[in-house]
């Protein structure tokens, strides 16, 4: 094994975008520190999210690790400022919001479910 190969300079890599499923997420961008080949799909990630920004109401099938890196945002109506750790337990659900922007750390097992307002 080379550690070099498991080694993500993530100031290295560019923001981009966030578009899941053809749906562009506005002043929400996305840098993948993991993609696990098997499953084809990002892993571990960081979000940077602009003044105002959010990420609609959904499910976590097999949870979800947030640690802010900087700025805070609020979810579940509690905010969460640097320095701050969420779990959240499979089948847990919520949205992400900020008022002045974040960047956060983010460990999801599995991809996330999007829920309508008619489901909620």
């Amino acid at each position: 094994m080379n550690i070099k190969d498991y080694i993500t300079k993530s100031e290295q890599i560019t923001w981009n975008p966030l578009i899941e499923k053809g749906v562009h997420y506005n002043g929400v961008f996305v840098k993948s520190l993991y993609f696990d080949k098997t499953t084809q799909r990002s892993k571990a990630i960081l979000l940077k999210f602009e003044e105002g920004a959010s990420y609609p109401y959904h499910v976590h099938p097999a949870g979800e690790e947030i640690l802010v890196l900087k700025g805070s945002c609020e979810i579940f109506g509690e905010v969460l400022e640097q320095g701050d750790y969420l779990y959240t337990p499979p089948q847990g659900k919520h949205s992400v919001k900020t008022q002045d922007g974040c960047v956060l750390f983010l460990s999801v097992p599995e991809e996330v479910v999007l829920i309508k307002n008619e489901d909620i």
